[in-house]
Protein backbone atom coordinates (compact mmCIF):
# COMPACT_ATOMS: atom_id res chain seq x y z
CA UNK A 1 0.00 0.00 0.00
CA UNK A 2 1.23 3.08 -1.16
CA UNK A 3 0.59 6.80 -0.35
CA UNK A 4 -1.50 7.09 -3.57
CA UNK A 5 -3.60 4.61 -2.54
CA UNK A 6 -3.82 6.20 1.27
CA UNK A 7 -5.08 9.38 -0.54
CA UNK A 8 -7.48 8.00 -2.49
CA UNK A 9 -9.37 5.71 0.70
CA UNK A 10 -11.54 8.78 1.68
CA UNK A 11 -12.56 9.07 -2.10
CA UNK A 12 -12.94 5.38 -3.71
CA UNK A 13 -15.60 2.89 -3.14
CA UNK A 14 -13.51 -0.23 -3.07
CA UNK A 15 -10.12 0.03 -4.92
CA UNK A 16 -8.25 1.14 -2.42
CA UNK A 17 -10.00 -0.22 0.92
CA UNK A 18 -9.28 -3.75 -0.81
CA UNK A 19 -6.25 -3.71 -0.96
CA UNK A 20 -6.36 -2.08 2.71
CA UNK A 21 -8.41 -5.27 3.61
CA UNK A 22 -6.23 -7.92 1.81
CA UNK A 23 -2.79 -6.85 3.85
CA UNK A 24 -4.91 -9.15 6.82
CA UNK A 25 -3.62 -6.31 9.79
CA UNK A 26 -4.58 -8.02 13.38
CA UNK A 27 -6.15 -5.64 16.01
CA UNK A 28 -2.72 -5.12 17.99
CA UNK A 29 -0.73 -4.97 14.60
CA UNK A 30 -2.93 -1.75 14.24
CA UNK A 31 -2.99 -0.24 17.62
CA UNK A 32 0.71 -0.83 17.90
CA UNK A 33 1.62 0.65 14.89
CA UNK A 34 -1.00 2.70 13.05
CA UNK A 35 -2.92 4.28 16.30
CA UNK A 36 -0.36 4.46 19.48
CA UNK A 37 2.02 6.51 17.59
CA UNK A 38 -0.50 8.82 15.81
CA UNK A 39 -1.90 9.31 18.81
CA UNK A 40 0.92 10.96 20.41
CA UNK A 41 0.94 13.48 17.24
CA UNK A 42 -1.92 15.98 19.10
CA UNK A 43 -1.07 15.65 22.54
CA UNK A 44 3.03 16.47 21.71
CA UNK A 45 1.93 19.45 19.25
CA UNK A 46 -0.75 20.76 21.52
CA UNK A 47 1.60 20.89 24.65
CA UNK A 48 4.42 22.05 22.20
CA UNK A 49 1.78 25.11 21.34
CA UNK A 50 0.54 25.92 24.75
CA UNK A 51 3.98 26.08 26.26
CA UNK A 52 5.37 28.28 23.62
CA UNK A 53 2.54 30.25 21.90
CA UNK A 54 0.58 31.22 25.33
CA UNK A 55 -1.98 33.58 24.99
CA UNK A 56 -0.92 34.78 21.65
CA UNK A 57 -2.93 31.73 20.10
CA UNK A 58 -6.01 32.02 22.08
CA UNK A 59 -6.53 33.83 25.58
CA UNK A 60 -5.89 32.05 28.67
CA UNK A 61 -4.37 29.05 26.40
CA UNK A 62 -1.02 29.73 28.10
CA UNK A 63 -2.25 28.99 31.72
CA UNK A 64 -3.06 25.23 31.46
CA UNK A 65 -1.28 22.24 32.57
CA UNK A 66 -0.58 20.84 29.65
CA UNK A 67 1.41 18.09 30.57
CA UNK A 68 -1.75 16.89 32.60
CA UNK A 69 -4.16 17.57 29.91
CA UNK A 70 -2.21 16.00 26.74
CA UNK A 71 -1.53 13.16 28.76
CA UNK A 72 -5.39 12.54 29.53
CA UNK A 73 -6.03 13.26 25.99
CA UNK A 74 -3.53 10.55 24.85
CA UNK A 75 -4.96 7.69 27.10
CA UNK A 76 -8.60 8.94 25.82
CA UNK A 77 -7.57 8.65 22.34
CA UNK A 78 -6.21 5.13 22.83
CA UNK A 79 -9.68 4.33 24.31
CA UNK A 80 -11.57 6.11 21.53
CA UNK A 81 -10.27 3.50 19.38
CA UNK A 82 -11.01 0.02 21.31
CA UNK A 83 -14.49 1.84 21.75
CA UNK A 84 -15.14 2.76 18.24
CA UNK A 85 -14.08 -0.56 16.81
CA UNK A 86 -16.61 -2.14 19.35
CA UNK A 87 -19.18 0.73 17.95
CA UNK A 88 -18.81 -0.03 14.79
CA UNK A 89 -19.32 -3.74 14.89
CA UNK A 90 -22.01 -2.85 16.76
CA UNK A 91 -24.11 -0.69 14.76
CA UNK A 92 -23.62 -2.64 11.73
CA UNK A 93 -24.59 -6.07 13.25
CA UNK A 94 -27.35 -3.60 14.51
CA UNK A 95 -28.64 -2.45 11.24
CA UNK A 96 -28.12 -6.79 9.69
CA UNK A 97 -25.22 -5.95 8.05
CA UNK A 98 -22.11 -8.69 8.57
CA UNK A 99 -18.60 -7.15 8.86
CA UNK A 100 -15.68 -8.82 10.97
CA UNK A 101 -14.04 -7.63 14.00
CA UNK A 102 -10.82 -7.11 12.07
CA UNK A 103 -12.68 -4.95 9.82
CA UNK A 104 -14.56 -2.75 12.28
CA UNK A 105 -10.99 -2.00 13.88
CA UNK A 106 -9.40 -1.35 10.50
CA UNK A 107 -11.44 1.22 10.15
CA UNK A 108 -11.32 2.48 13.68
CA UNK A 109 -8.06 3.19 12.95
CA UNK A 110 -7.97 4.23 9.57
CA UNK A 111 -10.95 7.37 10.26
CA UNK A 112 -8.88 8.97 12.57
CA UNK A 113 -5.28 9.66 10.37
CA UNK A 114 -7.19 13.19 9.00
CA UNK A 115 -7.75 13.90 12.52
CA UNK A 116 -4.48 12.77 13.81
CA UNK A 117 -2.54 14.82 10.71
CA UNK A 118 -4.65 18.15 11.22
CA UNK A 119 -2.77 18.01 14.29
CA UNK A 120 0.23 19.56 12.60
CA UNK A 121 -1.83 22.92 11.97
CA UNK A 122 -0.43 23.36 15.55
CA UNK A 123 2.69 23.91 14.41
CA UNK A 124 2.03 27.38 12.48
CA UNK A 125 0.95 29.73 15.64
CA UNK A 126 -2.12 31.34 13.93
CA UNK A 127 -5.52 29.89 15.16
CA UNK A 128 -7.17 29.84 12.02
CA UNK A 129 -4.51 27.42 10.97
CA UNK A 130 -5.48 24.75 13.00
CA UNK A 131 -9.24 25.96 12.62
CA UNK A 132 -9.42 25.11 8.79
CA UNK A 133 -7.33 22.00 9.07
CA UNK A 134 -9.24 20.58 12.20
CA UNK A 135 -12.51 21.04 9.60
CA UNK A 136 -10.86 19.83 6.88
CA UNK A 137 -9.84 16.87 8.76
CA UNK A 138 -13.31 16.49 10.17
CA UNK A 139 -14.61 16.01 6.77
CA UNK A 140 -11.65 13.45 5.41
CA UNK A 141 -12.16 11.69 8.33
CA UNK A 142 -16.30 11.62 7.90
CA UNK A 143 -15.24 10.50 3.88
CA UNK A 144 -13.05 7.82 5.48
CA UNK A 145 -16.31 6.37 7.38
CA UNK A 146 -18.89 6.27 4.96
CA UNK A 147 -16.31 4.82 2.19
CA UNK A 148 -14.75 2.36 4.60
CA UNK A 149 -18.17 1.31 5.58
CA UNK A 150 -19.57 0.73 2.07
CA UNK A 151 -16.00 -1.21 1.52
CA UNK A 152 -15.81 -3.61 4.43
CA UNK A 153 -19.86 -4.31 4.38
CA UNK A 154 -20.59 -7.63 3.16
CA UNK A 155 -23.93 -7.27 2.13
CA UNK A 156 -24.01 -4.70 -0.81
CA UNK A 157 -27.53 -4.76 -1.75
CA UNK A 158 -28.77 -2.85 0.38
CA UNK A 159 -26.92 1.10 0.39
CA UNK A 160 -29.36 2.89 2.59
CA UNK A 161 -29.22 0.13 5.48
CA UNK A 162 -24.95 1.12 5.11
CA UNK A 163 -25.79 4.78 4.77
CA UNK A 164 -27.68 4.85 8.15
CA UNK A 165 -25.20 2.64 9.89
CA UNK A 166 -22.46 5.66 8.76
CA UNK A 167 -24.82 8.26 10.23
CA UNK A 168 -24.66 6.75 13.39
CA UNK A 169 -20.94 5.62 13.31
CA UNK A 170 -20.36 9.84 12.29
CA UNK A 171 -22.62 10.96 15.10
CA UNK A 172 -20.60 8.85 17.73
CA UNK A 173 -17.36 9.84 16.42
CA UNK A 174 -17.69 13.60 16.69
CA UNK A 175 -19.55 12.94 20.01
CA UNK A 176 -16.74 11.48 20.75
CA UNK A 177 -14.07 14.00 19.31
CA UNK A 178 -16.00 16.66 20.61
CA UNK A 179 -15.46 15.25 24.12
CA UNK A 180 -11.97 14.62 23.44
CA UNK A 181 -12.01 18.65 23.10
CA UNK A 182 -13.80 19.73 26.00
CA UNK A 183 -11.51 17.27 27.79
CA UNK A 184 -8.82 19.68 26.82
CA UNK A 185 -10.44 23.62 27.34
CA UNK A 186 -12.13 22.06 30.54
CA UNK A 187 -8.46 21.75 32.15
Amino acid sequence: MNMNQLARLPFSGDGAWSELRRLNLSIPFLAWVVVVPLSFLPPVLLYYAGTHYGDAFIDGFGDKQWRFITTILFLAELLTFFVMGWLIHAVMDSHKLEVSYQDSYLLAAIAPLPLWLSSLALLVPYLAVSVVAVLAGLFLSCALVYQGLRSICERRDNDIEVMSATYTIMAAALLAWGLLMATVWAF
